[in-house]
């Protein structure tokens, strides 16, 4: 039998008696629905020749790389799509680890070549399928699709095979939970708002439309703080006059990792930043992180104290000077798990829920200061839905209800604050007339009171322990002993003489054990067979070695990069493979 199976075997006895006995505690520690706030984001953009026109001054450019400027410093994901009636360029989803990474995604931009047509099916299609092939589980996924008109087709093309694929991408996006946010460009007035207003609708997206392109950088800041349930706040604008103008920036509580103050003027700005002791902070550094283009400066302070602070910036005369505020919370909302969700009508429910910060809850109190919170309960025999206030605390929220009928319900909780949004994950209910709570069959030995007696716990906790510090130390023997690729590979391939590009494809290396040939990768298509002997293998610390047997020359950053004797490739090297017997090449790009 193979080894892992039998480590899996010890092991599942192992999940079941921590589920049986550990539930309450589990529940407390990592709620169901707590949610990790890192974005797997794709922007894709319509590059058809007419945004010269509609977008003079590439402001659509600066809006994409500001969103990018509010990522997070480290964790969120970001690829790109440039489209007309085809994919024109794209990036795969690439982590964003340091300055480098955004700075890599705002030079991929500034690169972005026009075509002749626009076919909006195409950017909403590949959108999906880069995030088919790059996301991370966890993380929270988004399409941004920008364009300025409606589509213009090539002879090759249809509008029944765009609205066809269109369908179909939009039904993807729904069946795997991707919002679409449209942003409509509609300089000239022809914008077809109906059908970008359905791809938002229909993947529980938003639809911005705009006459002009300046509004571009305010409309990305909303999407970013919609899609993460925050709120953008407008502080005080002013007309320059040459001199330093003082701004105040309130940080209300000691739970916000990021503020990010976005600085919108189409002139260049100086800006200095104080904190609430009255103390200059250096701008950049390691606490302080800033950006600036032609169209905005964005400051991104980390983990900022709380209380008043102050902006200075430094405008040319008589420019209008826009400025906002975003903050990034590590926040969810926690329900506490109920006493029962087998009810009978009439029965009254008793819910409270807490904000959790870190995986902990919260002793911040000012986080509930002005709060707002309700349940929200959905007959899902109905879909109605009514909503109940309930009470706020220093340290929570509470309330009661009654369910009224023997139907199946939904519910869950929400709470709005100044700057924040957040619900709990959905609990279902299921009243029944003559129902009654459910019981487990057995309970382990309890003490007066209720709870589990001390002996039976050290009891449980050894037992588990020892089985699963065994089951895992054989485990991690077996894997060091057979280890297997980490990531995936993405190849595209060009016509040299043409110029044409093939999509990218995305190869999952897990599928391959020990080894596997770039032949193998492209499908052993005959026209490569040359490539049969560029061999990739599993490196240390999630590499892949490449080996190079073949006259194909391999160029990194342009510089001939010799692997006869194995090289190493690390996470987002890109690779450009010349081959010998065709004049085609094939980048590869390497993901973990």
């Amino acid at each position: 039998m193979n080894p892992v199976k039998i480590i899996k075997a010890l092991l599942r006895p192992v999940a079941a008696l921590l589920l049986a006995v550990l539930m309450p505690l589990q529940a407390a520690a990592a709620p169901a629905g707590a949610v990790d706030m890192k974005m797997d984001a794709v922007l894709s953009v319509d590059v058809s020749t007419s945004m010269n026109e509609s977008d003079v001054n590439k402001v659509s450019n600066e809006a994409m790389k500001m969103f990018i400027d509010m990522a997070s410093v480290q964790g969120d994901k970001i690829g790109l799509v440039a489209y007309t009636d085809q994919v024109m360029r794209e990036k795969a989803l690439l982590p964003i680890n340091s300055a480098a990474d955004k700075q890599d995604l705002k030079s991929f931009i500034d690169k972005l070549s026009k075509g002749p047509y626009t076919d909006i099916a195409v950017g909403v299609n590949e959108a999906v399928k880069v995030l088919e092939s790059g996301t991370e589980p966890g993380h929270v996924p988004l399409i941004v699709l920008m364009t300025d008109g409606n589509n213009s087709l090539n002879a090759g093309r249809t509008q029944q095979q765009s609205d066809q694929e269109l369908n179909d991408a939009i039904k993807k996006a729904q069946d795997k939970g991707i919002p679409i946010y449209t942003i409509g460009l509609n300089a000239d007035g022809t914008l077809n708002k109906a059908v970008l207003e359905r791809i938002s609708n229909e993947t529980k997206g938003k639809s911005f439309i705009t006459s002009t392109a300046d509004n571009l950088p305010q409309i990305l800041s909303e999407i970013y703080a919609s899609h993460f349930k925050l709120k953008v706040v407008p502080l005080t604008g002013f007309v320059a006059n040459g001199q330093f103008q003082d701004v105040k920036v309130t940080i209300p509580n000691a739970s916000v990792q990021e503020a990010n103050i976005s600085i919108m003027s189409s002139k260049p700005v100086e800006v200095k930043l104080f904190d609430p002791s009255g103390k200059e902070q250096k701008i950049p550094s390691d606490r302080v992180v800033y950006t600036a283009s032609s169209a905005y400066s964005l400051l991104k302070v980390l983990t900022p104290a709380q209380g008043d602070w102050k902006l200075q910036v430094k405008g040319v005369q008589k420019e209008k000077i826009n400025i906002n505020l975003v903050y990034n919370y590590d926040l969810q909302l926690v329900m506490e798990p109920l006493a029962s969700t087998t009810l009978k009508p009439g029965d009254e429910v008793q819910i409270k829920a807490y904000l959790q910060t870190a995986g902990q809850k919260t002793a911040d109190a000012d986080l509930y200061k002005g709060l707002k919170a309700s349940a929200v309960l959905t007959d899902l025999d109905t879909k109605k839905t009514e909503e109940k206030p309930l009470t706020i605390g220093a340290q929570g929220i509470e309330g009661r209800f009654k369910v009224a009928d023997a139907h199946d319900y939904e519910l869950k909780i929400k709470a709005e604050g100044a700057n924040f949004l957040r619900e709990t994950a959905p609990v279902k209910l299921t009243a029944k007339s003559g129902g009654a709570a459910f019981k487990p069959a057995s309970e382990p030995a309890k003490e007066a009171g209720g709870a589990l007696s001390p002996t039976v716990w050290a009891a449980i906790i050894a037992g588990v322990l020892l089985l699963a510090g065994g089951a895992l130390y054989a485990l991690s023997v077996y894997r060091k002993a057979n280890k297997g690729f980490v990531g995936q590979l993405v190849i595209e391939v060009k016509d040299e003489d043409t110029g044409e590009r093939t999509n990218p494809q995305y190869r999952k290396l897990n599928a391959f054990k020990g080894k596997v040939t770039l032949h193998q990768l492209l499908q052993l298509a005959p026209e490569f067979a040359e490539t049969q002997n560029i061999v990739f293998r599993p490196g240390p610390n999630d590499t892949v070695l490449l080996h190079n047997a073949t006259p194909c020359v391999v160029e990194k950053g342009g510089r001939v990069f010799d692997a006869a004797k194995g090289k190493e490739i690390r996470a987002n090297d890109r690779i450009k493979i010349a081959l010998q017997n065709v004049n085609k090449s094939i980048s590869v790009e390497y993901l973990k």
